[in-house]
């Protein structure tokens, strides 16, 4: 029963075994190879010495190898002095397999050559095409449009959108120098990055789709990113499911509070009953003091940093960096996004819309 080849995750490995009889591969955490290690039993006795309190959670190993004649896997944790490897033999894996033949589910996308398209190779009407790849993949950026944003709002509106004026105003004028909008005592009038987050979370129904509209690029920095919300609920869901379920259920507090202007809502981030379909609120800066039961707190701080992290890794994002005349539209009820910091008069002019 060998091993046919190994695929490391970061929280697992999935082992694929040779033979067609029972499962063709499983997934086992780290964790629990480490736990299961035949060098943490007493050598006489074969009763385990190490309680898996006594492990971090976090361990990974230094090495992961098949051995020459495939019938075991060595793993090398890096913490021996005498250099010795945990070996798991395959028939024992296959034995102990607690998630055979496990469904893997992927993590957000990363390739922004997903999402994007020039406005010159498109053969059919921009906006329709564009909306179309929007819908399927949550975010579309159409490089060389121009600068008008007026009669980009216009194709919008006749593809069937309409614009949704916020606090802000119809269109905001996302520059250091605004004089053109109101409240904005906010980071999106700065040069400050902005991580990642969905916009007005504080509303009932936040504005669905949202447009960035690049007038000016900044001259170092200001680069742009999203991430598929949905794709990284499902992919926390497919690796911890309380973490997920907490998320889904727990309700917090977003509060926007600004000069002129403050809202107040109690939600769950993750929200697969709102009507229009799934929507996730994410907002670090607009999250008041967390009023969960107090058994629930950190659990829900574990979920919510697992999440984050997850998010926030660079493999699973989309980024790019927008220049004069291109513009971003994404789901806001989807997709999370963000900027980096910037120098310079970078000026992108947004635009709310939602379905007429």
């Amino acid at each position: 029963m060998p091993i046919a080849r190994l695929e490391p995750h970061d929280d697992f490995l999935r082992v694929h075994f040779a033979e067609d009889e029972g499962p063709r591969h499983a997934d086992f955490h780290w964790f629990w190879l480490r736990h299961n290690s035949e060098l943490d039993r007493h050598p006489t006795t074969r009763e385990r010495i190490v309680c898996s309190s006594e492990l971090p959670l976090g361990l990974r190993p230094r090495g992961v190898k098949v051995s020459e004649d495939a019938s075991s896997l060595d793993l090398d944790w890096g913490d021996r002095a005498d250099g010795q490897v945990s070996r798991y033999a395959a028939e024992w894996l296959r034995a102990h397999a607690y998630a055979a033949d496990r469904g893997l589910v992927p993590p957000p996308p990363s390739d922004s050559a997903s999402i994007t398209v020039h406005s010159s190779q498109v053969r059919e009407p921009l906006v329709p095409f564009a909306l179309a790849r929007l819908r399927e993949e949550g975010a579309v950026v159409v490089r060389g449009f121009g600068k008008d944003t007026e009669a980009l709002i216009d194709l919008f509106g006749a593809a069937g959108l309409a614009v949704i004026e916020t606090h802000f105003g119809r269109i905001e004028d996302l520059r250091t120098d605004n004089t053109t909008n109101r409240n904005t005592d906010q980071l999106g009038y700065t040069d400050s990055a902005v991580q990642l987050h969905t916009d007005q979370p504080f509303l009932a129904r936040p504005p669905r789709y949202q447009l960035l509209h690049c007038q000016r690029p900044a001259e170092q920095g200001g680069e742009n990113s999203v991430v598929d919300g949905l794709a990284a609920a499902r992919y926390l869901e497919s690796l911890d499911a309380s973490a997920f379920e907490l998320l889904r259920t727990v309700p917090v507090t977003f509060h926007r509070k600004q000069a002129a202007f403050e809202k107040v809502l109690v939600s769950p981030l993750l929200d697969f009953d709102a009507p229009g379909g799934f929507r996730i609120r994410y907002s670090y800066f607009t999250l008041a003091p967390h009023r969960v039961p107090f058994a629930t707190m950190e659990a829900w701080y574990r979920a919510y940093n697992r999440f984050a992290t997850l998010v926030r890794d660079e493999r699973h994002q989309l980024r790019f960096r927008l220049e004069a005349g291109d513009f971003l539209v994404y789901d806001n009820w989807r997709m999370l996004h963000a900027r980096t910091s910037f120098t310079g008069a970078r000026w992108l002019r947004g635009v709310y819309f939602d379905e007429r």
